[in-house]
């Protein structure tokens, strides 16, 4: 029998530690619950007094050896994350619809039909300036590329059209692409005249801003 008082057992008991195997579920609901990682005197400011939280966590990292998580240390902290051969099962594919504007289809359409084509030379076409904004959008697809420069005064840049937009299409080369007799009989140039295909320019106007899906930017291309 103690000989201690009963308060004084039951203050001293307050401030005893819980089993090791308690600490590493205490360890492992905090990182469970935080997505950044946690230090090791976090985890001693959220545990009850007494508790070693190092020690825990070498028995927690062990016991994860070999499954679907893994605790790992991010410099002086840790955090539960997939286990490195399992990240594929993460991935998320997603199809992105890219959408342009008239203005864009129709410098592409001018560059693919035109190559190599400056710039001068679309708004030439188009009957109206290019923006800037319109070349970058081509680019940043891949559709558009930059040429070679032209051997005249300011050696202007030209665009030429990339293998991937041959992909996209179904083509194999430039020559490919459908001529005017697909394009009338697809009802393109009778419905929606394009620049620089045998239909008459248009000035710009609020058409500028339509947008047109993918979709309707096959139809320019693919051959019936």
């Amino acid at each position: 029998m103690s000989d201690k008082p009963a308060a004084v057992e039951q203050e001293e008991s307050l401030f005893e530690a819980p089993p090791m195997g308690e600490q590493e579920r205490m360890v492992e609901a905090i990182l469970f619950a935080t997505a950044d990682p946690v230090t090791v005197a976090e985890l001693e400011g959220r545990m009850p007094h007494g508790c070693d939280p190092a020690e825990a966590l070498v028995y927690l990292r062990k016991r994860y050896e070999g499954r679907g998580v893994s605790l790992v240390k991010v410099g002086d902290a840790w955090a539960l994350r997939t286990a490195p051969d399992l990240g594929f099962l993460m991935q998320k594919e997603t199809v992105e619809t890219r959408k342009l504007s008239r203005a864009a289809v129709e410098t592409l359409a001018i560059v693919a039909y035109h190559q190599p084509v400056t710039r001068a030379e679309i708004e030439e076409i188009r009957g109206v300036s290019v923006s800037r904004g319109t070349i970058d959008q081509l680019i940043e697809l891949e559709w558009v590329r930059f040429g070679r420069r032209r051997m005249t005064p300011g050696r202007p840049v030209t665009f030429v059209v990339t293998q991937d937009f041959l992909d996209h299409f179904g083509l194999e080369g430039a020559r490919d692409l459908p001529g005017l007799k697909e394009l009338r009989s697809a009802g393109l140039l009778e419905s929606r005249p394009v620049p620089g295909l045998g239909a008459v320019p248009k000035e710009d106007g609020d058409g500028d801003d339509e947008v047109i899906d993918d979709g309707d930017q096959s139809e320019m291309f693919d051959e019936t």
